[in-house]
């Protein structure tokens, strides 16, 4: 028996038109995110991206223009531009590539300068640690990935990643503490558990 005879003919157009409404979007889309094209001078690039977050001087003559994105976004454009106005390179300070650059011994200037501005710093007393962090893209478990720059005495001594997750089920806060979550007035209490 053929598929034709089981289903109406105006359902199998439906069909047919939802499939070529989900391919056109799906080739939109792609067109929509293309990766930009890269900058040629310093005026192209001032007047897509706006003013930079930073301006770095080089001691070759050069300047390095910082777009940064932190503290919810996964990149940081990095553009160098030569005495006269042309763009040399431009490249993701947060891209794999770069982020093993970071070395042992390095100090505060060195590590802003190549990953451009920090999402965040804390402070371990115990340890003493200083510790930046930057998002950057995930490709683990979790939601979202923190790369971590473990410095002691203004000094890079190691980095890290953490992995961010969701908030599991009612009783887990988003980083894994217990707090409270009241009951609902129609269920009853839990015996272990008395805000359930």
């Amino acid at each position: 028996m053929s598929v034709f005879k089981l289903l109406p003919l105006r359902l199998l157009r439906g069909i047919g038109m939802l499939l070529f409404v989900a391919v056109a979007l799906q080739l939109a889309g792609c067109m929509t995110f293309a990766p930009p094209r890269p900058f040629t001078t310093e005026a192209e690039t001032l007047a897509a991206k706006g003013e930079p977050t930073r301006r770095w001087q080089n001691e070759d003559g050069t300047t390095t223009l910082e777009y940064a994105t932190q503290p919810y976004g996964r990149s940081c454009l990095m553009v160098q531009i030569d005495q006269g106005g042309i763009v040399l390179r431009q490249w993701d300070a947060l891209d794999d590539e770069n982020l093993v650059r970071v070395q042992k011994g390095m100090t505060r200037e060195e590590v802003d300068r190549l990953l451009g501005e920090h999402r965040s710093e804390q402070t371990f007393r115990l340890s003493g640690e200083e510790v930046w962090d930057w998002n950057v893209r995930n490709y683990g478990p979790g939601i979202a990935t923190l790369f971590n720059v473990h410095f002691i005495d203004g000094k890079v001594v190691r980095t890290s990643q953490t992995y961010v997750y969701p908030r599991e089920g009612p009783f887990w806060g988003g980083w894994g503490y217990p707090h409270p979550y009241y009951r609902h007035p129609f269920f009853p209490p839990h015996p272990f558990f008395p805000y359930w």
